[in-house]
């Protein structure tokens, strides 16, 4: 049932990057950084913190040395980064689409560090 789920989540990935009109997959991992920053200074709101702690979470879960299931079973134990890992790949593909077509279509004011820009006053100092 598990692979089953994990093929699942594999396929609707593909189907998503390959969508016409959709940001290709080159555009989609260009754009991690300037998510994860716009999401960490709370400028893109598709990006919660929530969101944000389980990317790390999962990166973390991967690179460490304490497992669920031990490396050192073959075959098996490796199989739980796997499923991790593909779980972080298709949650990163899939916001970053959605980050791309943010950024493409909010307003430049709203883009821009989580802040919205003012108009300068008159006489105002820059």
């Amino acid at each position: 049932m598990v692979k089953a789920g994990r093929a699942a989540a594999a396929y609707r990935a593909y189907r998503e990057v390959s969508r016409p009109g959709a940001p290709g997959l080159g555009t989609r991992l260009r754009a991690l950084p300037r998510m994860l920053r716009a999401g960490m200074r709370g400028g893109y709101p598709g990006m919660t913190k929530r969101k944000l702690a389980m990317l790390g979470l999962a990166v973390a879960y991967i690179v460490s040395p304490v497992d669920v299931i031990p490396d050192f079973l073959l075959g098996i134990g490796v199989v739980d980064d796997f499923g991790v890992f593909l779980w972080l790949m298709t949650a990163l593909l899939g916001e970053s689409g959605r980050y791309v077509e943010w950024e493409r279509d909010a307003p430049a004011a709203v883009r821009t560090s989580g802040r919205e820009r003012h108009s300068r006053h008159p006489g105002q100092i820059p």
